[in-house]
């Protein structure tokens, strides 16, 4: 168990919390547990569902870091755009029980996962990047492009248009919304009905449909990299 990401395994289904501050700010130490526990769940051979604290799944990068310098920040993204590499081509499936806010990152974890449940209720999901004074980096760019509905992806990165739960549904961040008593119990049906699934065609598809935004993912990590540093 992590004091950042807590672990906890039963029937097959490896659900991973994100603790770490108000706003489960996504960190380098954060990231490295990710990747930890990740490994943990593909030797188990489980079905991963990824969930936050109560209002919140991840507000974004850690902004401490991200103004500690520009290497910083670089190494910092480059570090997230991997994990939503490796997310997109987890062996297993990936579910993501949204309890909240999904702001930057946390949205864009939303984009990486096989299935999304998010909650009723008055909070927001967005890239705000351009909000906030940041051009979008190239990862991220082509990460909307292939998981958004065409009508909002211009409208998510170039506009960092906030997004309602039902909103989210139809723009391609969330597949479903329940009440927020229900979320749990929701996200673990959808992991016992993929754990159904064939594992083994499950990812030989997977990354056969994925194939295009993973090299795409590539080459715009480096661009990333040059671009950014």
């Amino acid at each position: 168990m992590s004091e950042l990401i807590t672990y906890h395994a039963e029937d097959g289904i490896a659900t991973l919390t994100l603790s770490n501050g108000k706003v489960n700010a996504i960190s380098p130490e954060l990231i490295a547990t990710f990747h930890t526990l990740l490994d943990r769940a593909e030797q188990e051979r489980a079905v991963v569902v990824i969930t936050g604290q109560p209002g919140i799944l991840s507000g974004g990068y850690d902004l401490k870091v991200m103004g500690a310098g520009p290497k910083q920040a670089v190494d910092l993204v480059s570090a997230g755009s991997a994990l939503t590499r490796r997310l997109l081509a987890h062996p297993f499936p990936v579910v993501i029980a949204c309890p909240g806010n999904a702001v930057a990152k946390g949205a864009f974890l939303l984009l990486a996962a096989d299935y999304r449940i998010g909650i009723e209720g008055p909070y927001k999901i967005c890239l705000n990047e351009v909000q906030i004074g940041m051009t979008m980096h190239h990862a991220g760019i082509e990460l909307a492009r292939d998981r958004l509905r065409r009508s909002a992806f211009h409208r998510a990165v170039i506009n960092a248009e906030v997004f309602d739960p039902h909103a989210a549904v139809d723009a391609g961040f969330l597949d479903q919304v329940v009440p927020a008593a229900q979320l749990q119990e929701t996200a673990l049906n959808v992991a016992r009905e993929l754990k159904k699934l064939n594992m083994l065609a499950h990812k030989n598809t997977k990354l056969k449909v994925r194939h295009g935004l993973l090299a795409a993912l590539d080459e715009a990590i480096v661009r990333d990299q040059a671009h950014l540093g």
